[in-house]
């Protein structure tokens, strides 16, 4: 009632007072009124900024390292019996001339009808010649699948223990000599150190690496305890039909299910992520989704004297100028890629280890950022690639049709059937037919945290390989492997390629001067050598009970 007296003869006092004087008396009450609230609302403001910050702080500096290894894993490991790389003289010049003479058989897949079925077979002699401990040995089976891809079975000691599988392919793109530093892309010359030709890091380096690190521990005479599957493609780069799809169609019919699964895909970068001194090891967790979608404009021929307003060529050209000018949306944050960032977080320097702690603030900012270059740009969104164009038959003949394939890479947050639907809108015109002649949606996100067996074994056998790496993260394959094939055997699917990779690196997948370091190699075998030692460990939380007997 007190608050009631006091409003009762404020408005008693302003009734009696002069016009003028009511006005100035009410102008001034609401200069008060409005400084009053500036201030509580800067007050607010401030207590509201001090608090994010408080937050950002506290979230950027109490996350873990990400290289952390599991105490269990590592307890176990320094209990088990090692067989020790050391590489002699001897076994490095062996490795060198072996990659060479892989990389000299050019085993090329132009497309999925027109292979170089003459080198692939040649490729099946060349490595029973180069590693003849793999096959003389009385626990591993060896068959060949679909006429030029390989599996192989190694039958561990402890049937209990579930296997997992070492993928690699052995098919390259086409090369062409123009351009090269060297005379001949696939002369595997030596060159500063670094060995030129078309496979050396994709992937007949991991085909290799593989065999040779299992070639190495068998003339060490040891013998793995987990049982494993190395699997050996012969034509990823034309999507995998008649090679991966009939080794897991092998495997199927075995009941075979695995632990984990690992293939080409991330590698160790050095110094390629801004505001990160140490190399960082991605392990790519998923892969984008793809369609390949052909364009088609169909329209009456006639005389170019008499042309129509516009032709199925202008018409074509202008949705994909649509295309290319209208990207599909950035989509950072909603997809696996946030993960990388968030564990990389630690890793930052100031204050890019504020910013990527709390992604839950700033994830649009570094979207935006992240959409300026080609390779990251890949990370945040389908990116849209027209690949060919084709239309006209002669001078002056109106063109009666104009193709185009546009090829999707789709980002983890989106499917085959969204991307085609904000397509048909972008373009916006019904003269223009769109056909999806390949299309897959993104690949499952694998698992990633301290109590997964694969996880645990890529992180220990990368500090025990490289102990310079800072960073063992998960992150995204913007490319498609034979991997995706695989779903059906195991839930955890890796993508990993253990090579440092630099920024001048980037130009030559599937481009010019594709090449690895002898020492990049070297190591990369040592990798393999030391995986499947560590991958040999039982660990204490597998369960036995279901576990797949071969």
């Amino acid at each position: 009632m007190i608050g009631g007296r006091e409003a009762a003869f404020a408005f008693r006092s302003t009734r009696s007072s002069s016009p003028v004087a009511s006005q100035s008396s009410k102008m001034a009450t609401g200069r008060t009124q409005l400084q009053t609230f500036l201030w509580v609302a800067a007050l607010g403001l401030c207590g509201t900024v001090l608090a994010l910050l408080t937050v950002a702080f506290v979230r950027a500096y109490s996350a873990r390292p990400s290289t952390a290894a599991r105490p269990a894993f590592q307890a176990l490991k320094d209990s088990q019996r090692r067989v020790e790389a050391a590489f002699t003289p001897r076994e490095r010049r062996e490795l060198k001339l072996v990659l060479q003479g892989a990389i000299q058989l050019q085993t090329v897949s132009f497309s999925a009808d027109d292979q170089n079925t003459t080198a692939l077979a040649e490729f099946g002699s060349y490595i029973q010649k180069a590693f003849p401990a793999v096959f003389a040995s009385t626990f591993i089976q060896h068959e060949v699948i679909g006429e030029y891809s390989h599996l192989f079975t190694v039958q561990g000691s402890n049937s209990q223990l579930q296997p997992y599988m070492l993928l690699a392919h052995i098919d390259v793109v086409p090369a062409s000599p123009e351009g090269w530093d060297v005379d001949d892309p696939f002369s595997a010359e030596e060159r500063d150190g670094y060995i030129y030709g078309r496979g050396t890091l994709d992937n007949k380096n991991s085909v290799m690496a593989i065999l040779h690190a299992l070639e190495f521990l068998l003339r060490r005479n040891y013998q793995p305890h987990r049982s494993f599957y190395i699997g050996l493609g012969h034509d990823e780069e034309v999507g995998g039909q008649k090679g991966a799809k009939k080794i897991v169609a092998k495997l199927e019919s075995r009941g075979v299910r695995l632990s984990f699964l690992l293939d080409e895909g991330s590698f160790i970068y050095d110094g390629i992520v801004t505001g990160i001194e140490k190399p960082v090891a991605t392990i790519a967790v998923t892969e984008k989704g793809a369609i390949t979608a052909n364009l088609t404009v169909m329209l009456e021929p006639g005389h170019s004297s008499a042309p129509p307003k516009r032709t199925s060529i202008g018409i074509l050209s202008e949705a994909l100028t649509k295309l290319e000018q209208h990207p599909l949306p950035n989509l950072f944050g909603h997809g696996a890629e946030i993960m990388m960032f968030e564990q990389l977080a630690p890793d930052f320097r100031f204050p890019l280890n504020i910013i990527m702690a709390n992604l839950w603030l700033f994830a649009p900012l570094v979207g935006k950022f992240l959409e300026q270059t080609p390779t990251t740009n890949a990370l945040v969104r389908t990116t849209t690639a027209i690949t060919m164009f084709h239309g006209g038959i002669k001078s002056n003949v109106i063109p009666p049709s104009a193709n185009a394939t546009v090829n999707f890479r789709i980002h983890s947050s989106q499917t085959v059937d969204e991307v085609l639907e904000i397509v048909d809108k972008t373009i916006d015109d019904k003269r223009v037919k769109i056909e999806a002649e390949d299309a897959f949606d993104p690949l499952p996100i694998s698992s990633w945290d301290d109590h997964t067996f694969g996880v645990q074994v890529f992180r220990q056998t990368i500090l025990d390989v490289f102990p310079e790496v800072g960073s063992i993260v998960p992150g995204v394959c913007i490319g498609n492997t034979d991997s995706r094939h695989y779903g059906s055997l195991t839930n955890d699917i890796y993508r990993f390629n253990p090579v440092f990779f630099k920024n001048t690196d980037l130009p030559r997948f599937h481009g010019l001067n594709e090449r690895i370091s002898t020492e990049n190699y070297e190591k990369q075998v040592e990798f393999i050598f030391q995986l499947i030692q560590n991958s040999d460990i039982n660990p204490p939380t597998e369960s036995h009970a279901s576990l797949h007997e071969l």
